[in-house]
């Protein structure tokens, strides 16, 4: 099987978040980054897909600037044979859209059996890339899987999603896209020696000329513009009432109408 991973890096979840001067980023200096949680999940169901089937191979792409190879190799450690990072000015500060614009481009020369993205990216949370790639490519798609089985022949895979109260089973024709979730699997911490042998294996880097398109048509590809990024409104300290229960009850109504003002 042609299997494919899709993964972004992004900002580890405790590293200290500054907005740049004018507003439109993050500063990266200092910045600690990482591979996304959840394309975590999507790397090792794809290894492990390949662990089952003799002869399949599993491709790790991300659209993302140099640093972004730091989180290609660490996929590869997890079992990935080879790599493709879409780098490029052009590339940058796209959107969902461009990325899986790219992503589907490139895919379409390559004839894969099976996509894995992550549910979501922890810094965006748009969970855009995952069906636009799927719509783009013409593939069936099924978002937050957490269990997937193939029938006999590889021609179709049947995969299972939690809603409330149950489960929701699909059986679907491949290829076909998948965004995982925690649950559906727990993802390897690679040993010394994959580390190391990850390092061999390739990465083959695409700029905007490999794409075909010009830097104003890869532009236009992104829907959305960064206008301002602002830090969370700081909230107030609690307050404590004190008092016998009766009156803070009256204290604490009095607050809630005419401070809070939701009553």
């Amino acid at each position: 099987m042609n299997i494919v991973a899709c993964i972004k890096q992004v900002p580890d979840t405790e590293t200290v978040i500054k907005i740049t001067a004018d507003g439109k980023d993050i500063e990266s200096q200092g910045v600690k980054y990482i591979v996304n949680p959840y394309c975590e999940f999507a790397v090792e169901e794809a290894v492990r897909t390949k662990e089952k089937h003799a002869g399949s191979t599993v491709t790790v792409l991300s659209v993302g600037p140099a640093r972004a190879k730091d989180a290609l190799r660490t996929t590869l450690a997890m079992g990935g044979d080879r790599a493709v990072h879409f780098v490029d000015d052009a590339f940058q500060n796209g959107d969902g859209h461009l990325t899986a614009e790219l992503l589907a481009a490139y895919l379409k020369t390559q004839a894969p059996d099976i996509l894995f993205v992550g549910r979501q990216a922890i810094d965006d949370d748009c969970a855009q890339v995952g069906p636009m790639l799927a719509g783009l490519l013409g593939f069936p798609f099924v978002s937050v899987i957490n269990r997937l089985e193939f029938s006999p022949d590889q021609k179709k895979a049947k995969v299972q999603r939690e809603i409330e109260g149950g489960a929701e089973v699909f059986e679907v024709e491949l290829p076909a896209v998948f965004s995982c979730q925690k649950g559906l699997n727990e993802p390897r911490y690679p040993a010394l020696k994959d580390i190391m042998q990850a390092k061999k294996k390739e990465i083959k880097e695409l700029k905007a000329a490999d794409i075909g398109k010009s830097a104003d048509e890869l532009k236009a590809l992104s829907r959305t513009r960064v206008i301002k990024m602002e830090y969370p409104t700081k909230r107030p300290p609690g307050r404590v009432l004190q008092g016998e229960p009766a009156d803070v009850v009256k204290q604490l109504l009095t607050l809630l109408r005419e401070e809070a003002k939701i009553l």
